[in-house]
């Protein structure tokens, strides 16, 4: 074989995979008769009945090479919790700890424990904590974004010492689920992060050169006699709610008062089967959405749900294309959610029913039509590494209905290689109306290793392909992507540097090319969360029957170089289409700028502001139709959003938002709404734990609105948004009772 034939390269590589393979680490577990305290830790000399482990080694930016600074993290157990002790050294002033709400410790040094609890490679839950011991839970799925809305009840206490921290976690086996045998043995990996220096180290080696995260977990073994126990739980709440706001489909100011209470219930059933009631659910939000720019778009954006009964065990019912979108549920009023894993299969069912289906909100009926909804997921795992999945749904809304069934599967055809694949079939019915057909085709190759990623995606979804409880953007096409990833990661201040290269094209059924893109881009990241990014974008796009050529060049800089302070700014700089001429013009083409700028500020560990600030603008191209002459503005987009946040204590927070938003055009050249708005939101949070919280909300939202006397009255725009058209107090409570 000639060294450098393509041969000779793939065999290389082939052998640097099968060198990388990570040799298999257990634990024996350790049973206490007292629990742990932390106090105990900051000895010298740590008491003896916990298996200590001190090996930890880097996945970032290293892989492999022993943690920078040390770490011991001690594990045992008793009949009602595990616990993980860390002893973390470090130079104290270097270390990044706030006292922050529940979940924001994203830029802080931290530890963490993963449980695979069923051993089957695929899911794990994470809990982790900063130095003070604010903390973290979410779940991990192979193939899926992890699901940080996970929320467990567990205990964490975390101290700073003279030469480093301490963290103590003890998570109770009742807020787990696992098989139900006499004797355990669970997957774990243990964690530090350091993050001035973008370390990532873990117990056992976790490897950037083997695909996936939680199936090189090492074992916990010889956990004897646990169990959950009774494992029920109720999560009363009440809400009360007084608002006052224009109602511009009917022109006049309303005020209004909602007096709500609901009942969440759980209970476990044989350790690991989760049953979920509801009545009257909690879907009130206290958290809004970020900022994003919406305006010119030529699809639906995508916002998360944030809804506590749908977020919960969400990655039971997620699949390659999204086709169960919570948020198209408006305003449940019961439902029931089943979820369990048992050996090889995983299975999730919800049912409910939706008293404000959204295309019939407001619609004046005397008795508007509830939807009825259904859906069930199914995955059973093969191999080591590889599962298939099923899923139904079901939406019937006044004698019409949705149907969508799919099959999945994700198969790891090596270390480094997965292969994702999706068929759906659908079918939707309008009341009176004949029923369509629709298909679906999901296929995925990917290639994850430490310095060289690459995937291969393709989607087909025909013309009449409806998924009404789904995400899916855009039908009847067909859609082909690559992406290739180069990275060195180089010794010294430079952690990772390479280039990136995309193609994505767009067709119709029909195969008439709708859109293409080829990008290329170069990323160089440095210790300290510092990332500096540059791409160029040529693309094709049809829209209207029209063809349009553009281009786009992006320059991108963040960095968390200091403690207290956390920095990114990006601008583009194009062409882009006109999406929303006015009657009578067609789409043109325009040139395009787009800018983002986000600041945190962390002045003391309680206190943290947060300023972010999105611009978009287009203008004509000079000399071009349809204004010719000199460049013309045709809108502009500006969004700003200032957001403090101040910790009293862990359980005890106040949080302000205020948002300004601001839409010019010239209307010759442009529809979008000159819209000119401003809100307030001030929130008062005491969250004891996930399900015994209290929140005290105030919200104000001016826009440059006004009533018009008449008969009827008309609202038309003012030129300052000096006029509250949403005005809103809010006092919610609820309290966990667990048996």
């Amino acid at each position: 074989m000639a060294a450098g034939s393509p041969l000779f390269f793939a065999a290389l590589l082939l052998a640097s995979e099968l060198r990388a393979q990570t040799p298999g680490a257990s634990l024996i577990a350790q049973r206490v008769d007292q629990p742990p305290k932390l106090e105990d830790f900051l000895a010298p000399e740590p008491p003896a009945g916990a298996v200590r482990v001190s090996d930890f080694r880097q996945r970032e930016p290293g892989d492999g090479v022993p943690v920078s600074v040390p770490t011991t993290a001690y594990v045992s157990y008793d009949d009602a919790n595990l616990y993980v002790v860390f002893v973390c050294r470090d130079d104290p002033a270097k270390i990044r700890a706030g006292l922050t709400k529940r979940e924001e410790i994203a830029v802080d040094d931290g530890v963490a424990v993963y449980l695979d609890t069923f051993r089957d490679r695929k899911r794990a839950y994470l809990f982790q904590a900063n130095p003070q011991g604010v903390q973290l839970d979410g779940i991990l799925t192979e193939g899926q974004d992890d699901d940080y809305s996970f929320d467990a009840v567990w205990q964490s206490d975390g101290r700073l010492t003279a030469d480093g921290y301490v963290v103590r976690i003890a998570i109770p086996f009742r807020s787990l689920r696992f098989p139900r045998t006499p004797v355990q043995s669970w997957g774990i990996a243990l964690a530090r992060f350091v993050r001035r220096s973008n370390e990532e180290a873990y117990w056992p080696l976790v490897t950037k050169r083997v695909a996936g995260f939680v199936p090189q977990f090492g074992t916990l073994d010889e956990l004897r006699d646990i169990s959950p126990g009774r494992n029920v739980q109720a999560i009363p709440y009440g809400a009360f709610t007084g608002a006052r706001f224009l109602d511009t489909e009917v022109p006049a100011f309303r005020k209004a008062t909602d007096r709500r209470l609901g009942l969440d219930l759980k209970t476990v059933i044989r350790d690991a089967v989760t049953l979920d009631g509801t009545v009257n659910p909690d879907f009130s939000q206290v958290e809004s959405d970020e900022p994003q720019v919406t305006i010119n778009e030529r699809f639906e954006v995508f916002f998360p749900e944030k809804r506590p009964f749908f977020i919960e065990n969400a990655g039971y019912f997620q699949t390659p294309v999204n086709l169960f979108f919570s948020r198209r549920i408006t305003d449940p009023g019961a439902g029931a959610r089943l979820t369990t894993k048992a050996g090889r299969w995983a299975l999730g069912a919800i049912g409910m029913n939706d008293r404000a289906p959204e295309e019939f909100v407001g619609s004046g009926l005397p008795a508007e039509p509830r939807a009825g909804i259904g859906v069930i997921r199914a995955q059973r795992e093969i191999g080591r590494e590889s599962a298939v999945g099923l899923l139904v749904s079901n939406r019937q809304l006044a004698g019409g209905a949705n149907r969508v069934a799919s099959a999945d599967a994700r198969l790891a055809l090596s270390k480094t290689w997965i292969f994702t694949s999706q068929v759906i079939a659908t079918y939707a019915r309008d009341s009176g109306a004949a029923g369509a057909s629709g298909t679906g085709l999901y296929a995925q190759v990917m290639r994850d290793g430490r310095n060289l990623d690459y995937s291969a995606q393709y989607l087909d979804l025909s013309p009449s392909f409806d998924a009404q409880l789904g995400f899916v953007p855009r039908v009847g096409v067909r859609e082909m992507v690559h992406e290739l990833q180069l990275v060195r990661r180089p010794d010294g201040p430079i952690v990772k540097i390479g280039p990136t290269f995309t193609t994505a094209f767009t067709w119709d059924r029909n195969g008439g090319l709708l859109d293409r893109s080829l990008k290329g881009s170069w990323e160089v990241k440095l210790v300290g969360e510092t990332k500096l990014q540059v791409s160029h974008e040529r693309a094709f796009e049809l829209f209207k029957d029209l063809p349009f050529d553009l281009h786009e060049t992006k320059l991108s800089l963040e960095s968390e170089w200091l403690k207290w302070l956390a920095w990114g700014v990006s601008y583009k700089q194009g062409t882009d289409v006109n999406h929303k001429p006015p009657s009578g013009v067609a789409p043109f083409v325009a040139g395009a700028r787009k800018g983002e700028f986000t600041v945190t500020f962390r002045p003391t560990p309680r206190l943290r502001l947060d300023h972010t600030y999105l611009y978009s603008r287009l203008t004509t191209l000079p000399g071009a139709a349809p204004a010719g002459g000199p460049p013309v503005r045709v809108f502009t987009d500006r969004v700003l959003r200032e957001k403090l946040n101040y910790q009293f204590n862990r359980a005890l927070s106040l949080r302000t938002i205020v948002d300004y938003t601001a839409v010019d055009r010239d209307s010759t050249l442009s529809r979008v709404a000159p819209e000119r708005r401003w809100t307030v939101d001030v929130l008062l949070t005491y969250l004891v734990n996930p399900g015994t919280a209290m929140y005290v909300g105030y919200r104000d939202g001016y826009e440059n609105l006004a009533l018009q006397p008449g008969s009827p009255p008309t609202v038309y725009r003012t030129d300052e948004p000096t006029i509250s058209v949403g005005r809103q107090v809010f006092v919610k409570m609820s309290y966990l009772l667990r048996f």
